[in-house]
């Protein structure tokens, strides 16, 4: 994300139960600060002056609402640096027509096309339906991925997609979606898959995926035109 790295800010809790989440001690915690609008406004300028080149808001679906308020109150004091909105891609599209304007980048998990995996892995039978919806209002506000003089990411959409063991995910299906909903954005299917959390009450999800399925994954949504970014 840039040479003066990613000013992250992570909300802890999320609006996903993902049985194999990697920040589990995050999404499911409950042991920060609670923060005042101000506040986080406040923690986005600190980030601009540190020299960061964005502010990265993670798992902020459920605060979404808090942090529209932040932004606006961080922008009228001095906040230039894009905003990204990094999530799990269950979004409202309702909640995501209230941030146009206020967010430059939506960095998304697709992570399922399929909803069985979705409802076993995550508890969201709806998932493929719902970030198909939510992929498309992104795009139609911040458009694809657009870079300044420096190759740094100014504006648009940048997917996720993680791939799964055994294709559980139906990586391919997740690539030709966000190819159609989403022309010309960044994706980076990523390979770091690991078992973690309440992976091992799972007997499909102690294995890893190879370096060739990942590779074969990255060239073919080369292929459908989407610029990797990862």
């Amino acid at each position: 994300m840039g040479g003066g790295g990613s000013g992250t800010i992570f909300f802890e809790g999320c609006n996903l139960g993902c049985v194999f989440c990697q920040n589990f001690d995050i999404s499911r915690g409950r042991g920060g600060p609670e923060v005042s609008a101000e506040q986080l406004a406040q923690l986005m300028l600190v980030q601009q002056r540190r020299g960061c080149s964005n502010v990265n808001l993670v798992t902020p679906t459920h605060v979404a609402a808090q942090i529209l308020a932040a932004i606006e109150l961080a922008r009228s004091d001095g906040l230039t640096v894009p905003v990204v909105y990094n999530c799990g891609g269950y979004e409202s599209v309702e909640m995501l027509a209230l941030l146009a304007g206020y967010v430059d980048i939506y960095m998304p998990d697709v992570k399922y096309a399929d909803p069985e995996a979705a409802r076993k892995y995550s508890d969201a039978a709806d998932y493929p339906q719902i970030v198909r919806a939510a992929l498309g209002e992104m795009h139609r506000q911040v458009g694809p991925l657009s870079l300044d003089e420096r190759g740094l990411a100014r504006r648009g959409v940048m997917v996720r997609h993680l791939v799964m063991p055994d294709d559980l995910a139906g990586s391919a299906e997740v690539i030709d979606m966000v190819a159609k909903t989403a022309p010309g954005c960044g994706m980076n299917v990523m390979g770091q898959y690991r078992p973690c959390y309440r992976a091992s009450e799972f007997p499909q999800l102690l294995q890893r995926p190879s370096g060739g399925e990942v590779q074969r994954l990255r060239q073919y949504a080369s292929e459908k035109g989407l610029c990797r970014t990862g």
